[in-house]
């Protein structure tokens, strides 16, 4: 996926102290993770705003704690396995995912399609466990991770999250789906439900391979009714009246897993 001009990192002065060289290091990884799958040093150095000599040595340190890579035939970068053992620990211990756990299956039973849950994360929503229904074709995305507004799913999460939190999502967005957003936030928080299809995205030409699935996504409250992910179905296409019966299927399995972490 091509790095839009939104989500790139602005270039910053190198930061001393143990504060500083930690901020550079998740920097790094940051840019590593957008883009191709392995980095030159000196682009690295140069969008991060960080000398060559600084920049090498803090990957350098990330190697060999396995958080990044590098190739021995181009000795380009690339985020290592260590990443992939930190986020597994993270999201095992995450009590929204335990809570949404035993409704997940019930859901895709239900209602025949893929069953999805959502987080966001800096500004991008974050596709962290999923079931597959009859809909789920026999190639899939595993793992997604796209512009908040981009998604039914990210626009739930974005516009009941904290301002800081809404302004990253900002960042991330096209431009149009940018001035979309200052206009609907409210609407999109007091919603009980969001369905955008691929066409409502407004990503034609964008940095995305193609264009988002229709998407119908109810927010999980936690018990300030802050919504703390976001539970999404993304069937190949649903008649127009059978969105609202599906939303209402979504809210009651939200509403109950969102019990049981205000009871947890």
């Amino acid at each position: 996926m091509a790095e839009s001009a939104a989500s790139a990192p602005s270039p910053r002065p190198e930061a001393r102290g143990t504060l500083g060289t930690v901020r550079n290091a998740v920097a790094l990884l940051d840019l590593l993770s957008d883009g191709p799958a392995y980095q030159h040093l000196n682009d690295l150095s140069e969008r991060s705003g960080l000398s060559v000599a600084t920049a090498h040595r803090l990957l350098r340190s990330l190697v060999l704690a396995d958080l990044v890579e590098q190739d021995p035939r181009t000795s380009r970068y690339g985020l290592g396995p260590g990443v992939t053992r930190l986020s597994e620990r993270y999201l095992g211990r995450l009590p929204v995912l335990g809570a949404l756990a035993p409704y997940l299956v019930r859901l895709r039973d239900a209602t025949g399609h893929t069953i999805q849950v959502a987080l966001l994360v800096r500004g991008s929503v974050v596709y962290v466990d999923r079931v597959d229904g009859a809909d789920g074709g026999l190639y899939r995305e595993a793992h997604r991770v796209r512009p908040a507004l981009s998604t039914a799913a990210g626009r739930i999460l974005a516009a009941g999250a904290e301002d800081v939190a809404w302004g990253q999502a900002l960042e991330t967005a096209e431009p149009e789906l940018r001035e979309q957003g200052e206009k609907e936030r409210d609407t999109w928080r007091q919603a009980p439900y969001l369905c955008l299809a691929a066409t409502e995205a407004g990503m034609a030409g964008s940095v995305l391979s193609q264009p988002e699935p229709l998407e119908v996504a109810v927010g999980v409250p936690d018990s300030s009714g802050r919504p703390v992910a976001a539970l999404a179905v993304t069937p190949d296409e649903l008649p127009q009246d059978r969105i609202e019966p599906l939303a209402r299927q979504l809210v009651q399995a939200a509403t109950a897993a969102g019990r049981t972490l205000s009871h947890g």
